[in-house]
Order: structure tokens, then C-alpha cells, then sequence
């Protein structure tokens, strides 16, 4: 594991999501380590917000850390979302990933692995009070089939995420919001969402921004419907990349305008370095 950042953050926080903007699959984006150094110098503190919710936390600070970023304690993830949702005595089918899997066991509740119920004779469908479905790439009819049986039994439905797809080095992959679709037709009920832009993930980023200000907060992703939308929700400037999924364009996207834009997480990185200390409103400064 890498070690932990201590930056206190006494120019503002930055939130960034992950993939698109820091990462591509298993590919760091060129410039942008070294430009969250130069601005956790600075006195910004640098946090990371994502939707995906398939993969450890550690796992996801340690990837970070191999790319020349320290980053425990500084990664907040759709999975833990998805768990402030959960009661900690509730039992829980987990149609996902280990990262849900270990949001829901640290929550306290009793997991089930929609993989272990498949093979489980005495699995009782209606003893389960919820289903929460992640991204997870083995996903399959079976799964669907586990988990549609449990929610016409009476439990209520989850996602971590509702991004349609998310960029990788091999180029756009199915996302977390594919598959949450499939349980929603088929049960034809709506289910509670927790990742980027809804109030679950909004709730835990609050808790961890403690006393500053708004103003002093920026969101910095690649898709507006989530990214932009999240700032929005918060109430902070969004600063949008075009590193990941959203095409070159001047915005506004789905009624979210930009403050600050830029090709990757350097250019926004750059434009925070210049941007002088001292009461500015971040939500201000246009591109």
C-alpha cells in the first residue's frame, strides 16, 4: 500500500473522478502525476470520486499509487455509496464486483454473492432485503435470474452507477449503468442509485470536505451527465476533460455548463496554479 496524503487543503479541494481522467484502463494519463503533485504542493487537497465499484478500495489506492500517486484515504467509490444505503442487521445480494462485496461486509451487513447463491440448494430468496448490482464483467442471464427472483420476493434495488459506459485503453466498455438496466426492465421497478450524481455519493463527499467552503471546491470528470451533474448537486465549479468518454464541445451538455475545460487533468491542474489565493469563487471562472 502507498502512503497516505496529508495534504490539508488550504487553497480548496479537488475532486476528480478516475477513469478518463487520471486512468484509462490500466494506462495513467500522460502529465497527470506529476500535475496532481505540483497542486497538492500548492496546497490543494486532491481526492478521488468514482463510480466504479468493482474493485477494492485498496486495490483502487494502490493502482494510484503505481502510477506515482499517493492516494490512501483520498478515494471515495460508488460501492461505499451504494453501502451508507444499507442497514447494517439487512442481508444483502451482492450482483457485483469485491468492491461492493467489501463496501457491504465493512457496513455491517450480511452479504450473499449472487455467485454463491447459483450454487447455494437452500438459498432463500425472501430473506433478502436488497439487491445491489455493480459492474462486474462476469455478469449473465443467471445472475439476472437470481437477482430478479429476490426483488419479485419483496427486496428493493440498488446501483452503484448508472454511467451507460465507461473508456478504457481498449476504447468505450459497457458501464455499471447496463446492467442496473437490465434488473430495473425486467422487475419493472426503479431502483435507488448511489454513485455520481445522486444524493448517497454527495452525502460522504460533504462529510469528508468538513469546513471548506463551496467555493473553494472543484469537480474535475469527463462526463458531464455524471460529473457535471454531481458539481451541480454540490453546488461547486466543474471543470470538464476531454480525456475520456465526452466529445470536444463547447457546452453546455444536458444543462451543465463549464467553468473550467481543458484536454486533461494537466490543463485544469494548470489553470488552478494560476488561479491566486485568496476568496475567488471557483464557480466564476470560465473557460
Amino acid at each position: 500500500m502507498g502512503a497516505t496524503n496529508k495534504t490539508v487543503g488550504t487553497q480548496g479541494i479537488i475532486w476528480s473522478d478516475l477513469d478518463g481522467v487520471i486512468w484509462r484502463g490500466a494506462s495513467v494519463i500522460e502529465g497527470v502525476p506529476e500535475s496532481i503533485a505540483a497542486v497538492r504542493e500548492a496546497g490543494w487537497q486532491v481526492n478521488f470520486v468514482t463510480n466504479n465499484s468493482s474493485t477494492r478500495l485498496a486495490d483502487q489506492e494502490q493502482k494510484l499509487f503505481d502510477m506515482g500517486i499517493p492516494a490512501v484515504g483520498n478515494v471515495v467509490t460508488s460501492a461505499q455509496a451504494a453501502a451508507s444505503l444499507i442497514a447494517p442487521t439487512e442481508t444483502v445480494l451482492a450482483c457485483s464486483g469485491p468492491g461492493v462485496i467489501e463496501a457491504l461486509q465493512q457496513r455491517g451487513a450480511r452479504v450473499v454473492d449472487v455467485r454463491h447463491a447459483l450454487l447455494d440448494e437452500n438459498f432463500q430468496p425472501r430473506h433478502v432485503d436488497a439487491v445491489v448490482v455493480g459492474m462486474h464483467r462476469d455478469f449473465c442471464f443467471d445472475f439476472l435470474h437470481v437477482g430478479l427472483t429476490c426483488l419479485l420476493a419483496g427486496a428493493r434495488l440498488i446501483g452503484t452507477n448508472d454511467d451507460a459506459t465507461f473508456p478504457t485503453e481498449y476504447g468505450i466498455m459497457p458501464g455499471g449503468g447496463s446492467l442496473i438496466a437490465s434488473f430495473a426492465y425486467a422487475s419493472q421497478m426503479r431502483p435507488v442509485m448511489a454513485g455520481k450524481p445522486h444524493d448517497a455519493m454527495a452525502h460522504l463527499v460533504q462529510s469528508l470536505a468538513g469546513s471548506i467552503p463551496t467555493s473553494r471546491q472543484v469537480m474535475v470528470g469527463d462526463r458531464p451527465d455524471t460529473d457535471g451533474a454531481f458539481a451541480q448537486l454540490l453546488g461547486i465549479a466543474y471543470a470538464q476533460v476531454w480525456s475520456g468518454v465526452q466529445e470536444k464541445c463547447a457546452g453546455p451538455v444536458d444543462g451543465v455548463h463549464f467553468n473550467y475545460t481543458g484536454n486533461t487533468f494537466s490543463d485544469i491542474a494548470t489553470m488552478l496554479l494560476n488561479n491566486p489565493i485568496g476568496t475567488n469563487d471557483l464557480r466564476q471562472v470560465c473557460e
